[in-house]
């Protein structure tokens, strides 16, 4: 994987608490966690896109679909 190093502004409280889960193992780094949470950022509004097109394309699910997609994903976590 390629890396590119740059600068950014992060609130104070975002980077201690990023560093606290490096410290505690769950990070590999501060450099590994910013880039985690932001592909996951950016996955995350890809598919919100794909499900806004779902929507636009076959309207949005009834109260009946959303109960019941409530009770499966209720189960797995």
């Amino acid at each position: 994987m390629t890396t590119t190093k740059v600068a950014l502004s992060i609130s104070s409280k975002a980077v201690a608490r990023a560093k606290k889960e490096v410290r505690s193992g769950r990070a590999k780094s501060l450099s590994a966690f910013v880039s985690e949470a932001l592909e996951e950022k950016l996955y995350r509004d890809e598919l919100s896109e794909v499900l806004d097109a779902m929507d636009a394309e076959h309207g949005r699910p009834g109260k009946k679909a959303r109960e019941w997609a409530t009770r499966v994903l209720s189960r797995s976590f």
